[in-house]
This record gives C-alpha cells, sequence and structure tokens, in this order.
C-alpha cells in the first residue's frame, strides 16, 4: 500500500519559507498563511487530518514536494496531540492542553532539537524564520481547532476511541 502524498504538490509557483511550502489556510486565527480563494475546497489542515489515519502507518515517507514537508509535520504535530490526552480527556481539558501545546514554544527547521533537520531547509534569514514561526504557530492552533471537531464529535466528555487507538503510533519512527 502505497503512502498518501499532498495534492498541493502540484500547485506550481507556491511560495516557500526555507523548503516548506506556504500554503493557503481557511483560519480563524491571525498568522502567515494566506487565505485561500475557495473557501468550501480542502486545505492541508483538512488534508492532514484526512491522512493521519492511513500514513501514521508507514515508517517510511517520500518527499515529492514542498507541501509533503507541511503535510509531514502536520501529520507528526497531530500525532503529538493525540499522545498528549487520554480517553478519559473531556473536551474542555483537552482543549487547554492542546492550545498551550500549539502557542507553546517548539523547534523549528534548523534549530538543534528538531527531529527531521535532513529533510528541512533552515530559514536564509531572521525574518524568514519569524515568518516561518508565524505560519507554522497559525498552522498548529488551526489544526488543534479541527482536531478537537472531529475528536469529539460524539461526546464531549471522552475522544473518539477511533482516533485515540492511533496515539501511540509513531509516523517515521519520529515525535515532536
Amino acid at each position: 500500500m502505497p503512502v498518501y502524498h499532498s495534492s498541493f504538490n502540484a500547485v506550481d509557483g507556491a511560495p516557500q519559507l526555507g523548503n516548506m511550502a506556504l500554503l493557503p489556510v481557511k483560519s480563524k486565527t491571525r498568522g502567515y498563511a494566506p487565505t485561500p480563494a475557495d473557501f468550501a475546497a480542502d486545505d492541508i489542515i483538512d488534508e492532514a487530518l484526512n491522512l493521519f489515519r492511513a500514513n501514521c502507518l508507514f515508517r517510511n515517507f517520500e518527499i515529492q514536494g514542498p507541501a509533503d514537508r507541511v503535510l509531514i509535520y502536520l501529520i507528526l504535530f497531530i500525532s503529538d496531540c493525540l499522545s498528549k490526552l487520554s480517553t478519559t480527556t473531556s473536551r474542555n481539558d483537552a482543549s487547554r492542553t492542546l492550545v498551550t501545546l500549539a502557542v507553546g514554544s517548539f523547534a523549528m527547521p534548523g534549530d538543534a532539537g528538531f527531529p527531521l533537520n535532513a529533510l528541512y531547509a533552515p530559514p536564509a534569514s531572521m525574518v524568514e524564520k519569524e515568518n516561518l514561526r508565524a505560519y507554522m504557530t497559525q498552522l498548529r492552533q488551526e489544526t488543534v481547532s479541527r482536531l478537537l471537531d472531529r475528536l469529539y464529535s460524539e461526546d464531549e466528555s471522552k475522544p473518539s476511541k477511533w482516533w485515540m487507538a492511533f496515539s501511540k503510533r509513531k509516523f517515521m519512527n519520529k515525535s515532536l
């Protein structure tokens, strides 16, 4: 079974920060990501959430474009979010925990603690680094918001067992 790649790799001329694609995001939070032309279409966060459960089973991932790097980062972040929760965590507790995780300090490409430095190019300048941090923070916040909607779609008192079953899986044997 092949790994699922991002459909946004086909977008020609997408701007990049480092070697990550700067993709439009349907976001309620402020950040560096551009707004999409079509709000009805899926964005990279929807794609990452849709492909998470299939892709997290793979240990290898061949990068086919800059959008795949964003997809890899989001899958690792979703995995990190799920590992912070238990099967008895209420939505309010999960929201507090995951929002703190999303806006807290995190390693970026080029930093010593970033687990995928071999696959990601560091930002070329301090301005690009700050823009990349703003973009990644916006992606993290919006991912948490949408993940909570999926985790607690049936019951506000406990997360979906169909999502929590993947909480111990490590995509590419890595974690953020």
